[in-house]
């Protein structure tokens, strides 16, 4: 399991809440990642990567820059990111050097299920 983070008070100022919906791609300010929401939360969160705010699919800004030294554990594509309390689940569609980040903190892989013994 991944140790929780926060972001420390520079980057959290930047951050902005945002209500996701399923289906919605974002992608990272400062690196390369990409995800897809597939469950959304009730609530507003604040969505980041890198420590900084993820960008939303209206939003035609490159990404520059580097994720901060803390928040730079990388996202890897293919994996399922999730904040259970939340109700929140990403999938990651493109790799990159940024942590992926809900309301400050990182986000956790989500464990895969167990697949049904088969005798």
């Amino acid at each position: 399991m991944v140790e929780t983070h926060h972001l420390n008070r520079r980057a959290r100022d930047k951050l902005t809440a945002m209500q996701l919906k399923a289906g919605t791609q974002y992608r990272s300010a400062v690196c390369d990642t990409q995800v897809v929401v597939v469950r959304a939360p009730a609530d507003e969160v604040e969505l980041g990567c890198g420590g900084a705010p993820m960008l939303g699919p209206d939003t035609d800004a490159v990404a520059s820059g580097a994720p901060l030294a803390d928040y730079a554990l990388g996202s890897l594509i293919g994996k399922r990111y999730a904040e259970a309390e939340l109700g929140l689940e990403l999938l990651c569609t493109k790799a990159g050097a940024g942590s992926l980040t809900c309301n400050g903190a990182i986000l956790a892989i989500k464990d895969a299920k167990p697949l049904p013994a088969s005798d």
